[in-house]
């Protein structure tokens, strides 16, 4: 639809190149007004519903149609009516104002002290047992928090916290970064992990050197214990060979229970049949867990309530 220019007036002043930010700046303290008066067809009956003075509602209304550059009401005294121009604006202020309003309502309710919700990011292998239970025992004093929960690697946990789409992660390692508050909570011992028939399935212990000539099987590069698989290889002394590179640890068990290498990995959830877990002697073979959030964060009560939870937590965070 093409409308008439107001009779008088120049160009608006955004023209073409204008930056549509400017645009929005401008007009929107002005779209409740014109939606009231809209509705109403009545000046003054307007700024009594909307209790503003009339001479403000008037002014914001001739401000509005010289920035948009046409007619949007026939005037008739304090009486007026939506012109072609005004109801074509008017449906998608009404749908603007509707997603303000609910977007409004959204944030409220996250930032609810009783019912609020928490963006919460974890690693997968936290994911069977300990985050489950770590939920289950905050709820009991928070029965009406809400959880949106996010299962990934270290990295891009970090990257999603980073952009504000998480409130907390748990990760590991923990990270050591400007940007980043990290404190550490527990850590989860390591196991070399290796088919049942293999040759080192009958032992209990093991020093991770004795390992040195096998393939292993690993997360991918940029994975958390990737990292520490490497780091511990490197101080036992040896390089490890790659065989396969997962996403998962479970992947990375059902792989060793098909006799494809060894691992290292962090205790199951539920015992795999196929491989045995040997316990590492030499090196210390660990991995801490911590919790992070970013530097300058400004938290809900319901963030507020769980970070303070999991600090809580600290030396007793992984089950038993």
């Amino acid at each position: 639809m093409v409308h008439q220019q107001r009779s008088g007036e120049g160009l608006s002043p955004f023209g073409d190149t204008s930056d549509a930010e400017d645009i929005i700046m401008t007009l929107a303290p002005r779209l409740a007004y014109f939606a009231g008066v809209a509705r109403t067809e009545h000046v003054t009956r307007a700024a009594r519903e909307m209790r503003v003075p009339q001479s403000t509602l008037s002014r914001a209304l001739v401000r509005l149609e010289q920035d948009l550059g046409v007619d949007l009401f026939a005037r008739r005294g304090r009486t007026v009516s939506l012109t072609p121009a005004g109801r074509t604006f008017l449906t998608s202020v009404e749908r603007a104002l509707t997603e303000i309003g609910r977007a409004a309502e959204e944030v409220r309710a996250d930032a609810d002290p009783a019912g609020g919700k928490v963006a919460f990011g974890f690693l997968h292998t936290l994911g069977a047992e300990t985050v489950p239970g770590l939920i289950h025992a905050f709820r009991a004093d928070h029965p009406r928090i809400r959880f949106s929960l996010v299962q990934n690697y270290g990295e891009a946990m970090l990257e999603r916290l980073r952009a504000g789409e998480l409130d907390l992660c748990l990760t590991s390692p923990v990270p050591d970064a400007p940007d980043l508050v990290a404190r550490r909570l527990d850590e989860q011992k390591l196991r070399l992990v290796v088919p049942a028939d293999h040759r080192l399935a009958g032992r209990r212990r093991i020093r991770l050197a004795e390992a040195a000539e096998e393939a292993f099987v690993t997360l991918e590069p940029g994975y958390g214990m990737r990292r520490i698989t490497d780091a511990l290889c490197q101080e036992a002394g040896f390089r490890p060979r790659i065989a396969f590179e997962g996403e998962e640890a479970e992947t990375l068990r059902g792989l060793v229970a098909a006799g494809l290498g060894v691992a290292l990995l962090p205790p199951p959830a539920v015992p795999r049949p196929g491989v045995v877990e040997l316990t590492v002697t030499a090196p210390r073979a660990v991995r801490e867990i911590g919790v992070a959030w970013r530097e300058g964060q400004v938290d809900t009560p319901p963030v507020t309530a769980f970070k303070k939870f999991l600090l809580s937590r600290r030396g007793r965070l992984l089950p038993d």
